[in-house]
């Protein structure tokens, strides 16, 4: 709990003495490697210790913290299946436990904030209220209650002070950027942190996230595929919303059934790629604690507090660059890239290098069914970050427009978590239905 009593857990001391132990812990490690290669160990084995022990140190740092540290590690974990998993594994193992010990709001503080968001007679608008949290989030967290007209619902409540706490620790993290590279190779996590930062004011805006919730909740109204629930009520801090049961994605990730990952993978593809053009916005924050597979097949969706507007659906040159690709039209597809600013005019690249760089990427969509595996992210990972191959040379030349930079993260974050699920599916014929450009 703050220094207060009110506001977000942890004093902002000890939130920064905490944050700022991971630079030092690093030094420590380097410090330690270095004298291990002295004596005789293989560069290779170091070098798993030292990412092995800076993840563990690393996620150990976050999920004692809400706020930002939280967000953070929340959009980092769906790119885990990058990386090997010795190294992934206290990473996972550290958000679990995030999710299910997060300290909470003390009672007090929930009513508190209950009764100025809701009006000091709340509790009328309740036929029960559960006080112990049901879930816990990076800026609020979620009770469940039952409403006055006997619907069970999900009370989301913001921490007070989780804009400050947020902020600060985004501001501190970005200064430590650099020892996300030892776990994400190639991952340059200031961007992220920045557009993080950037989104802030929205996502601490409860009226912002419930109107785009009401928005998929209507464009996704009596669907077969995807279920939103709707919103009961909602004030700038507290959003009221119907109680959406079913198996939470984490769980389908750990121990589902081949039916399960393959059905759950196609419908977070279906929902990324049918939202714009139904929504008309793009849902932002692909990790698993936002999906549930429903008993009756369909895909749950909660948390639209980042969620990126795009009333004209996807851009339709993604779509169209694809079709350039599949048909290894290199120069029309370094023309295209050229003209949305993915390559900048003074660079000088071969068209059919550039098409060979983006070939294996474009493997899940060539045929009708592919298996997203964690080994095949590695393998791309390592190929476009081996500073020693062709495709990061060519990689690094490439530059990617501020118009682009969410849609691609939250893309690759999708790839990643369908990578968890170990997902099989026929993918191609998602973007045929719902990408703009893509069949012509």
């Amino acid at each position: 709990m703050s220094d207060d009593g009110r506001a977000i857990p942890r004093g902002s001391v000890s939130r920064t003495a905490r944050l700022a132990s991971l630079p030092l812990g690093a030094a420590g490690r380097a410090t330690l490697g270095i004298g291990k290669r002295l004596s005789g160990r293989s560069p290779e084995a170091v070098t798993a210790e030292l990412q092995q022990r800076t993840a563990e140190q690393l996620f150990a740092v976050l999920g004692q913290l809400k706020g930002g540290a939280m967000k953070l590690g929340q959009t980092l974990s769906v790119f885990e299946a990058a990386v090997p998993d010795e190294v992934a594994a206290p990473y996972r193992e550290a958000l679990v436990k995030l999710q299910e010990e997060a300290p909470p709001m003390p009672v007090r503080t929930v009513h508190a904030v209950l009764a100025q968001q809701l009006g000091g007679r709340w509790r009328e608008r309740f036929r029960d209220f559960d006080d112990a949290p049901a879930a816990a989030a990076s800026i609020g967290q979620v009770h469940r209650a039952t409403w006055r007209d006997g619907r069970d619902v999900a009370v989301k409540i913001q921490y007070p002070g989780a804009g400050t706490a947020l902020m600060a620790d985004l501001n501190q993290l970005a200064r430590f950027a650099r020892l996300f590279a030892a776990l994400f190779p190639g991952m340059d996590v200031k961007p992220l942190i920045a557009e993080l930062k950037a989104r802030v004011i929205e996502e601490l805006d409860y009226g912002l996230e419930a109107d785009a919730q009401r928005a998929f909740a209507a464009a996704y109204a009596d669907d077969a595929q995807i279920v939103v629930p709707r919103v009961v009520a909602s004030a700038p801090k507290v959003i009221v919303s119907e109680w959406l049961e079913g198996l939470p994605l984490a769980k389908v990730i750990a121990s589902g059934s081949r039916e399960e990952r393959d059905r759950a993978g196609q419908l977070m593809a279906v929902l990324h790629f049918s939202g714009p053009q139904r929504a008309g916005l793009l849902h932002a924050d692909p990790h698993p604690g936002n999906y549930r597979l429903m008993d009756d097949g369909r895909l749950g969706v909660i948390d639209f507090g980042a969620t990126a507007r795009l009333p004209d659906g996807h851009p339709e040159p993604i779509g169209r660059l694809l079709r350039w690709a599949l048909a290894d039209r290199a120069e029309d597809v370094l023309s295209d890239l050229r003209a949305e600013g993915f390559i900048l005019p003074n660079i000088k690249v071969d068209a059919e290098g550039v098409l060979d760089y983006l070939r294996p990427l474009l493997e899940p969509i060539r045929g009708n069914s592919f298996r997203f595996t964690r080994a095949w992210m590695q393998e791309q990972a390592v190929r476009i970050t081996d500073p020693r191959s062709e495709a990061s040379k060519l990689g690094r030349q490439l530059n990617l427009p501020p118009a682009y930079f969410l849609i691609y993260r939250v893309t690759m974050g999708s790839i990643g978590v369908l990578c968890q699920l170990d997902s099989q599916g026929d993918w191609r014929s998602v973007l045929e239905e719902w990408m703009p450009g893509f069949t012509g």
